[in-house]
């Protein structure tokens, strides 16, 4: 494969919508999701009153790359060989000789490398994006309550309730119905918790078409969201900017699945209707997959391989499906690179200079938590007289594995000409030439790690 990766080379973009088009004010947003679920489980299933109580400091726990095993409740974080580098019981964090008793350093009991692990099981969950992350605060925090009930007794039957308040917060009918917390409050006040695209982004949409691209949005979001989203983002013409517009996609379903699992569906007035045997021609449609995609695509590039990129935040859902499944080179938006650079000026300014209401405010999610350390590196305690190596996490190393280029956002390369070269992550480039602009800061001052 070729060393660099440009977009002028491909026929088709595609995006996701939501942390990917449409950035999200993470502080806001992450209070709104966690009080959404948090809500549901005190009201209608009877948990504490406390989990509605959040500190600043709990709001560190979010991590992502964590995994909860719905068994014993642990939170744990891997090694990109599948041992574990850091694991909490609930909030808890165990201490280095727990862990020690607990893993040893042999691989996690569900750890499968490469493709064979899958993100969601019966047995547990990976926190992939920042609609996630939230639930992995809450759900900490349940288990340290049922443990403190159940003196520590397992197994932990809460998933079922966290289940039924997804589905109450944000089935297909909820932002029609106006129901749960979620919906509503994103309809009352979107510019508390939406950022607007950038004129530079909106510009380089029309650049891309103008260029002849086919412009692609693939959402798992439903239409009568989406549709909100992208007026308030980018305007109320904004369905002139895509050719094809898919809503409810399921993903990463609609990578995985055979058409006849999940065939395409027209909408009317935000409700889908017929189940399609193909997709003939561009439009905006609901569900479907992506074999049936790219028939359409071939169709109309008149290309018998049209080359497809594809900008996605989640490796579950978007990454790692349309490379794996699909072929196409992936664009991940990694807002961890923001990270780097958000988390400085709030490091410098002096507490007592902070205005009265921002000591209460959420760290922001794409900034390292001082529980969890890094989501790209960590340290494995040396044995006596030897030093602590640096690894790689299993999620950075999915990163390098799975997308084409990491960028921290949009805006970040949408000034520069449609046929610059992007250095591609590639086996033999080095772990950090695929991020863009620059790698992260934890990986730059790393210098060569030590893999174990």
């Amino acid at each position: 494969m070729a060393q660099h990766f440009s977009l002028a080379a491909c026929d088709v973009v595609g995006f996701d919508l939501d942390h990917t088009l449409c950035r999200y004010n993470l502080p806001e947003s992450a209070r709104l999701i966690y009080n959404s679920f948090a809500q549901f489980l005190v009201k209608e299933k009877g948990y504490d009153k406390g989990l509605l109580m959040v500190t600043p400091e709990d709001w560190d726990f979010c991590c992502k790359g964590l995994a909860l095993d719905l068994e014993d409740g642990n939170f744990i974080k891997l090694a990109d060989n599948g041992t574990v580098l850091r694991a909490s019981h609930g909030t808890k964090m165990l201490s280095p000789e727990a862990l020690a008793e607990e893993f040893g350093r042999k691989e996690w009991k569900h750890f499968m490398p490469d493709t064979g692990m899958a993100f969601r099981s019966g047995k547990y969950y990976f926190y992939d994006n920042y609609f996630d992350l939230p639930g992995a605060l809450l759900c900490a925090r349940v288990v340290d309550s049922l443990t403190k009930q159940n003196n520590g007794q397992k197994p932990f039957d809460f998933w079922k309730d966290i289940v039924a308040g997804i589905q109450h917060n944000y089935k297909m009918s909820a932002f029609k119905e106006n129901c749960g917390i979620y919906f509503p409050e994103i309809k009352r006040d979107p510019g508390k918790y939406l950022h607007t695209c950038p004129e530079s982004v909106k510009k380089w949409l029309r650049q891309l078409k103008n260029a002849g691209k086919i412009l692609m949005l693939i959402t798992s979001s439903h239409s009568d969201y989406c549709r909100l989203l992208c007026e308030y983002i980018l305007g109320n013409d904004f369905e002139d900017l895509f050719d094809i517009v898919i809503t409810n996609a399921l993903k990463p379903g609609f990578f995985s699945h055979l058409p006849s699992q999940r065939p395409f569906r027209t909408l009317e007035k935000d409700e889908e209707r017929e189940a399609l045997p193909s997709l003939d021609k561009p439009g905006w449609y609901s569900q479907g997959n992506a074999v049936h995609l790219y028939e359409l695509l071939k169709k109309m590039t008149g290309k018998p391989e049209p080359k497809v990129v594809y900008f996605g935040d989640s490796m579950h859902s978007d990454i790692f499906p349309a490379r794996h499944y699909s072929n196409w080179e992936t664009v991940l938006i990694l807002e961890e690179l923001r990270g780097d650079k958000d988390r400085k000026p709030e490091e410098s300014e002096p507490e007592e200079k902070k205005g009265k209401y921002e000591g209460s405010k959420a760290k922001p999610l794409n900034t390292s938590s001082k529980k969890w350390g890094s989501f790209f590196i960590d340290s494995v305690s040396g044995l006596e007289n030897t030093e602590d190596s640096l690894v790689y996490t299993w999620s950075c190393k999915r990163i390098s594995a799975y997308s084409t280029i990491a960028i921290p956002s949009i805006e970040a390369i949408a000034e520069l000409p449609l046929d610059y070269k992007f250095t591609r992550f590639s086996s033999n480039n080095s772990k950090t030439a695929g991020y863009y602009p620059n790698p992260p800061l934890v990986l730059s001052n790393a210098g060569k790690l030590t893999a174990k």
